[in-house]
């Protein structure tokens, strides 16, 4: 079972990989300079999270040897016996590290993948996996350094929605994060080049990192699937339902896929990031007002997994759909 949210059928988009027009690209060490810069920056990701839902992020300071380290770790685990990858595999969506292959959650088509909590840290990691012996150092530097970004992003979206920067700041720095780890096999001859079909994350943030291109957005202006070109040392952010929620729709979550790469096999990490397990999220109250009524009824992280434990046998389930309020 996935931890997404949004799954769609998957119906022919027209694609754009030949010519993919340009993903912006947000340096965010701007976010630390004079307040003016500051605010352009702030202009530029809100921008991006409100005509887009993605955009690309640079010079954030995580290190190419972090980096690096935490793809290796992952590679290793993969590559590990059968029999030591399977003593993680569950179907109770509550387990704190799950591993799973293709096909059971409905939507993965060819993956492998390990989901884990990772904060607090300390809390989750006594759990990950001890093999191979870098996991647990290499992938919790990673993930922290995740959240991290993952919090500057927020309060510069929450600023650029008049919310002010600290908005729920106790909720945010308290929140869950969620890593899950996928490893995507070459694409062969014969097989179905999806990887991941389409669908869209329960939380606010999703941070990707990817060893070589597979990931997909669904461009909204031209109805087209869009190729993500990954940018040496940049991660990949695309906003979630939750977000959505929050903004009372002035943001909209991003449906998305994975598919095959035809030249090499894929890691991908992403760190999805939102407020605690039974933490609710509602639309804000100083977005709501007369002409823009409430649209979502709150909900938790929990809530959206009773959600997916009782939606098990359908393929096309919506969360964020669920929890839209009927003429709103």
């Amino acid at each position: 079972m996935s931890d997404d949210s949004r799954t769609v059928p998957q119906e022919q988009l027209p694609s754009d990989d030949l010519h993919p027009p340009p993903m912006p690209v947000i340096n965010l060490g701007h976010l630390n300079l004079d307040p003016a810069i500051r605010a352009c920056v702030v202009e530029d990701i809100t921008k991006a999270c409100r005509d887009l839902g993605y955009f690309q992020i640079i010079n954030h300071g995580i290190s190419q040897s972090v980096m690096d380290g935490a793809v290796d770790a992952a590679s290793d685990f993969f590559k590990l016996p059968s029999e030591t990858k399977e003593e993680f595999a569950s179907d109770d969506l509550r387990r704190p590290v799950r591993y799973d292959t293709s096909s059971k959650d409905g939507i993965s088509m060819s993956r492998a993948y390990l989901k884990h909590y990772a904060h607090p840290l300390s809390e989750w990691v006594q759990y990950w996996p001890e093999k191979p012996p870098i996991y647990r150092e290499y992938m919790g530097n990673f993930a922290t350094e995740l959240r991290r970004v993952a919090l500057q992003l927020m309060e510069a979206i929450l600023e650029g929605l008049g919310l002010g920067k600290d908005y729920q700041h106790e909720k945010f720095e308290q929140g869950l994060q969620l890593m899950s780890v996928n490893c995507y096999p070459k694409e062969s001859e014969g097989d179905t080049a999806i990887g991941l079909a389409p669908h869209s994350d329960y939380g606010f943030l999703t941070i990707l990192f990817t060893s070589c291109r597979g990931l997909e957005v669904v461009d909204r202006n031209s109805n087209s699937w869009k190729v993500v070109q990954p940018l040496p040392h940049a991660l990949h952010v695309h906003v979630g339902d939750h977000m959505e929620v929050l903004s009372n729709g002035r943001i909209k979550t991003v449906v998305h896929r994975a598919v095959l790469n035809p030249e090499e096999a894929r890691i991908s990490m992403a760190s999805i990031n939102g407020f605690a397990m039974h933490e609710k999220v509602s639309s804000a109250r100083e977005l709501v007002n007369e002409q823009n009524p409430e649209k979502y009824t709150a909900s938790s992280f929990n809530d959206f997994l009773n959600y997916l434990t009782s939606n098990l046998d359908n393929k096309h389930r919506n969360f964020l759909e669920s929890l839209r309020v009927r003429g709103a």
